[in-house]
């Protein structure tokens, strides 16, 4: 049988509305991210997407009464994990470490206060048994 889901497209971050110069000089400039050409119906939305290096996207886009996420929040990946952190370090962005889910992460926020987190390789869950 073919599975109803076959992956992860995308990922959305909430942001105030004119936060595109924040969001392209955060995602695109401090964190590397291409940004893609929104399709022409969603242009007028505001907000802008980025590619991720495995083929999914980040897309930020606007909330009316915009609040951060603080708990809930994507997690990227990073084979390097300490040059993820001198990396933050050299453009003044505070984050927190730890191996408490069984994996090397950090957390920090975007320019919204939306929580972020990086993880070095990937978490080691697996599929609970059947019942």
């Amino acid at each position: 049988m073919t599975p109803l889901l076959t992956g992860l497209d995308h990922v959305q971050i909430e942001a105030p509305a004119g936060c595109e110069p924040q969001a392209r000089a955060f995602y695109g400039g401090v964190l590397g991210l291409p940004e893609l050409r929104k399709p022409a119906p969603l242009e007028a939305r505001g907000g802008c997407w980025f590619a991720l290096p495995d083929g999914r996207q980040l897309h930020v886009g606007v909330t009316p009464e915009f609040q951060p996420r603080r708990k809930g929040h994507p997690a990227f990946r990073t084979a390097d994990l300490a040059a993820v952190q001198a990396h933050l370090d050299a453009h003044g962005i505070p984050h927190q470490t730890d191996a408490e889910a069984g994996v090397p992460r950090a957390f920090f926020q975007d320019p919204f206060g939306n929580r972020l987190e990086i993880v070095q390789g990937g978490h080691p869950a697996g599929p609970l048994p059947t019942r």
